[in-house]
């Protein structure tokens, strides 16, 4: 006799599947015009676009690494309540790159000139930050943030770059002249927004892991 069982069904929960798979790359490569589609469908996924048109949706960060992310935006818009000088941005911000990426640093700024290049801000901008961070977590390659510092971030015209690793103590400097300085230790020592952003302070010590 046949059986009279039901299959069995799943209801997807894209948000609590990739918080326990970590980051997942669609199989299909999609259109700007798609991935902007997906990204609306989507507000609470961080997703980013290949060139390829590859599409990488990150998981959720455990709270320690949300906690740590959100520091260098804080002391951000405190310099920017004070200069009023372009604008400030979070993760939540795509960039369209020349080749069709789209890319999102943890926090960044832009200049007015800059912005002014683009008059149509609910877009991906497609000229970039003047300044950006990026904060490792726990389940960050280093050698992969490393390369995107390079090869999206400063290659393609920001001019003061810092990649903060916690785990390590370390941070990294990169200009827009090729030149990357290390960091090393949080005790005591404080990154500075430099001649694109005078004033900007950032103090390590607020981004070290507490000891449980």
């Amino acid at each position: 006799m046949p059986s009279s069982a039901k299959l069995e069904t799943k209801t997807i929960h894209p948000i609590r599947e990739i918080a326990e798979l970590g980051p997942l790359i669609l199989d299909k490569a999609l259109s700007i015009e798609e991935f902007a589609a997906l990204s609306a469908r989507y507000p609470d996924l961080r997703m980013e676009r290949e060139k390829t048109g590859k599409i990488t949706i990150m998981s959720p960060v455990k709270f320690g690494s949300g906690n740590r992310e959100s520091i260098p935006l804080i002391y951000l818009g405190a310099w920017w309540l004070l200069k009023k000088s372009g604008k400030p941005f979070s993760a939540s911000a795509g960039f369209k790159l020349p080749d069709g990426a789209i890319k999102s640093p943890d926090c960044g700024w832009i200049s007015d000139e800059r912005l002014a290049q683009s008059p149509d801000q609910e877009v991906f901008l497609p000229v970039m930050p003047d300044f950006i961070v990026e904060v490792r977590s726990q389940t960050d390659r280093l050698a992969k943030l490393k390369k995107k510092m390079k090869n999206v971030w400063i290659k393609n015209g920001v001019r003061l770059a810092w990649l903060i690793d916690p785990y390590a103590e370390k941070a990294y400097v990169y200009r827009a002249n090729g030149e990357v300085e290390t960091v090393a230790g949080f005790e005591g020592k404080k990154l500075t927004g430099e001649e694109v952003m005078p004033g900007m302070e950032l103090p390590l010590e607020e981004l070290r892991i507490e000891e449980q």
